[in-house]
């Protein structure tokens, strides 16, 4: 199995940053890509980005696109999503996961493990 550990979440003003990191670990981590998601009370769960393991090839929802980064350390098996120009619409509890084999990387339900999330609060 594998289990994935977010962190980094917090309280920030708008227009501030924030990085979360996203460790998995497992006696043998592998997987095709990972992704962040986010979720607002009462609201879906909503794709954030999403990145390849090999290549390093990312995806973003338009709505944080040229605002947020996802990158990916293959070595330490962690990704990580700096999220610049924050706005109060970005307040949510954040999710990483990951995804074995290449299917939709938008699509929450093509995902396998999940992290138990990290709150990022955006104040105006």
């Amino acid at each position: 199995q594998v289990q994935l550990v977010e962190s980094g979440g917090g309280l920030v003003l708008a227009g501030g940053s924030l990085r979360l990191s996203c460790a998995a670990s497992g006696r043998t981590f592998r997987s095709y890509a990972m992704g962040w998601f986010r979720q607002a009370p009462g609201k879906e769960r909503e794709f954030v980005a999403a990145i390849k393991w090999s290549g390093g090839m990312a995806f973003y929802a338009d709505s944080v696109k040229g605002r947020f980064t996802i990158a990916r350390d293959n070595a330490k098996n962690t990704v990580y999503l700096q999220m610049n120009s924050l706005k109060p619409e970005d307040t949510a509890v954040y999710y990483c996961a990951t995804q074995a084999v290449p299917r939709g990387l938008g699509r929450a339900q093509e995902y396998d493990s999940w992290g138990q999330g990290t709150q990022v609060t955006v104040s105006s």
